[in-house]
């Protein structure tokens, strides 16, 4: 196969990109998750964050309350990145290093998230 049919992030990222402001309640989080049927939000904030299903997981199993808890209070920050000309197999060795199941796939700006699923689907 030659590198030009190799598939990039670009090739198979989410897109429009979900997001959610670092002040919603992680139960809007969790709503909006389950409405777009994905694991994790892009919170648009400096640093780079998101708040995934993990998160909101952790956040329920220490005993807090989501409906008042703030993105801000569980979302993960300074984030690593995908550009969205990286190889599918390179972005898997980034996940499988970093232990991570969600890249925002950054270009300047956010444009797209990609997902482990995402990778495994076009992997195998």
């Amino acid at each position: 196969m030659s590198s030009d049919d190799r598939p990039t992030v670009e090739d198979v990222m989410s897109s429009p990109l979900e997001t959610i402001p670092a002040d919603a309640t992680v139960m809007e989080a969790t709503q909006r998750m389950r409405e777009k049927d994905i694991n994790a939000l892009v919170v648009p904030t400096t640093p780079r964050a998101i708040i995934s299903s993990t998160d909101v997981l952790d956040a329920v199993a220490d005993g807090r309350d989501v409906t008042e808890l703030a993105v801000s209070d569980v979302m993960t920050t300074d984030v690593e990145t995908a550009a969205p000309d990286l190889y599918m197999e390179e972005v898997a060795a980034m996940m499988t290093t970093y232990g991570i199941k969600h890249l925002p796939v950054v270009d300047d700006d956010y444009v797209g998230m990609i997902s482990s699923t995402d990778v495994t689907a076009h992997l195998s």
